[in-house]
């Protein structure tokens, strides 16, 4: 039987996603990922496969760029839950098999990635750049279950993008704990949708690190505009105390409570002793 284009869309964006774990980072290579990272990233540098060099591609001068390449992730899942939790009501995600809680827990994880597109989007202004901004997207989503399919591969490649994100972020004690805040935050959500999914919700003993020229790859299909460039901004400067990191660790503080007191808030009004999905 011939598979449906919606059908094969998702097979190809799966495939995409499991071709960039499968170069997860074994402790034998972390060494000689290291060394070859310079190498890496300057490849990272040249037109990408929008015409332009992007967010998602440039050579990574500094914080600003690292933060811009996190914060077009985030605009993408943003977007994603916005769109489609505005789409499908409690009763679609019920009448698909979805328990009665599923849809205030997708509510929760369109706030986490609205509230990640606010703290990076103040950090990148406080060390001076300019924030990548949120594309037009075509997430060939047609039905719940497409849905939950497209969250469940998007979630997984927003977690191992972080955790291959988090070298170039290595000198920035500050910005790189914040990245690890948001970073477990997204496998809580790949977990879960893993689960939704029917599948494992911890597949593995190590989390892979997909490098950024295999997240591309992986997001392309679902990304129409080209991809803005933006400048490293004065945080790059890697030279005595920077007050931008300061200002920038305090704005992540800041959004990082606001995040968990909403949680608290979404939590206390919701049953939470139920095992189901």
């Amino acid at each position: 039987m011939r598979q449906s284009p919606v059908a094969a869309y998702h097979a190809s964006l799966t495939s995409a996603l499991s071709h960039a774990r499968s170069h997860r980072l074994s402790r034998r290579s972390a060494l000689r990922t290291s060394i070859a990272a310079g190498a890496a990233t300057a490849a990272l540098s040249g037109p990408s496969v929008f015409g332009f060099r992007s967010a998602m591609a440039q050579d990574f001068a500094g914080p600003v760029d690292v933060l811009n390449y996190a914060l077009t992730l985030e605009h993408l899942e943003a977007t994603f839950y916005r769109t489609y939790n505005a789409e499908y009501s409690a009763m679609d995600l019920e009448m698909a098999g979805m328990g009665p809680q599923v849809r205030g827990r997708l509510e929760l994880i369109e706030a986490h990635e609205a509230e990640h597109v606010t703290v990076l989007i103040s950090v990148i202004e406080s060390l001076g750049g300019t924030p990548a901004e949120e594309m037009m997207y075509d997430f060939g989503v047609t039905d719940v279950e497409s849905y939950i399919a497209t969250a469940q591969v998007l979630e997984n490649l927003g977690t191992g993008a972080y955790t291959g994100a988090a070298q170039f972020l290595i000198d920035n004690d500050d910005l790189l704990t914040a990245a690890l805040t948001i970073h477990g935050v997204e496998a809580r959500h790949a977990s879960y949708l893993n689960i939704l999914n029917r599948e494992s919700p911890f597949p593995e003993a190590f989390e892979p690190a997909i490098p950024p020229a295999d997240v591309l790859a992986a997001a392309k299909p679902l990304i129409i505009w080209d991809m803005p460039d933006t400048g490293a901004g004065p945080g790059a400067s890697q030279d005595g105390p920077n007050l931008g990191l300061i200002a920038a660790a305090g704005a992540v503080g800041l959004g990082a409570a606001a995040l968990a007191a909403r949680t608290r808030e979404v939590r206390t009004g919701s049953d939470t002793a139920t095992l189901e999905a």
